[in-house]
């Protein structure tokens, strides 16, 4: 019986509508994503208030290894800098766009889509490039990359994918040390000038007199949504 050759992973470049194959596909891959937290000190108590700031993107991170010494290793040996390079420009600026080109990934007949349901593109975050075998005149023969892909989705994707419904919405923010009711509306509404909302709303005679741990009523604002709040009750 004879042995299907298996699928290679595709680098596809959507800035310059090129692809090329690794070599070896990788053995394994990461998927790391996160969230950005801030901390909250009310004087008091036992832990700190967590705040959610905002999502990071989702990262990759893979191993890929080349090797050309099926050409030889003495005259003729082939350079491993001619496959790699093609990886290793992903992460160079793209004199027109003046930013590292948009790529994908496609393999074993589906593209990538970073732990979700749906596709998004990716940039070249960083790569390691480590050469490990040499030819007697210095040729390098063998590489192994390792290679970080960074999740790239526009603006209006990210609204398209994870919509907000809360124009009609209150929740509760507990005021930080250090932190003023313009500063809640600048989080909240983007605009300090909007903290007259803020205290209309929890009927604050001066609003710059109001003591750090004090739970404030966040009302919606009419022209746009506000930040979740992991103490919102």
């Amino acid at each position: 019986m004879t042995a299907m050759n298996p699928e290679k992973l595709t680098i596809i470049n959507d800035d310059a509508s090129t692809s090329f194959d690794v070599l070896f596909n990788p053995e394994r891959y990461t998927l790391n994503k996160g969230v950005q937290i801030a901390e909250i000190a009310i004087p008091g108590l036992d832990s700190p208030v967590l705040q959610f700031i905002r999502g990071q993107n989702e990262k990759i991170t893979m191993e890929l290894f080349f090797d050309t010494t099926e050409f030889g290793m003495l005259e003729g040996a082939k350079d491993v800098r001619e496959l790699t390079r093609k990886v290793y420009e992903l992460v160079k600026i793209n004199r027109e766009t003046h930013a590292p080109p948009r790529c994908s990934l496609y393999w074993k007949g589906q593209l990538f889509s970073f732990g979700s349901s749906l596709y998004s593109q990716c940039i070249v975050e960083s790569i390691n490039e480590e050469f490990n075998l040499f030819s007697p005149s210095g040729v390098p023969l063998r590489a192994k990359l390792n290679v970080t892909f960074r999740e790239y989705k526009t603006i209006e994707q990210q609204l398209k994918e994870t919509p907000k419904h809360s124009s009609d919405r209150r929740k509760v923010r507990i005021l930080g040390r250090g932190k003023t009711v313009s500063h809640l509306a600048g989080e909240e509404y983007n605009d300090p000038g909007e903290w007259r909302l803020i205290a209309d709303a929890n009927n604050l005679d001066n609003p710059r007199l109001v003591a750090p741990g004090t739970k404030l009523e966040i009302p919606p604002h009419s022209k746009g949504t506000s930040k979740t709040a992991l103490s919102s009750t």
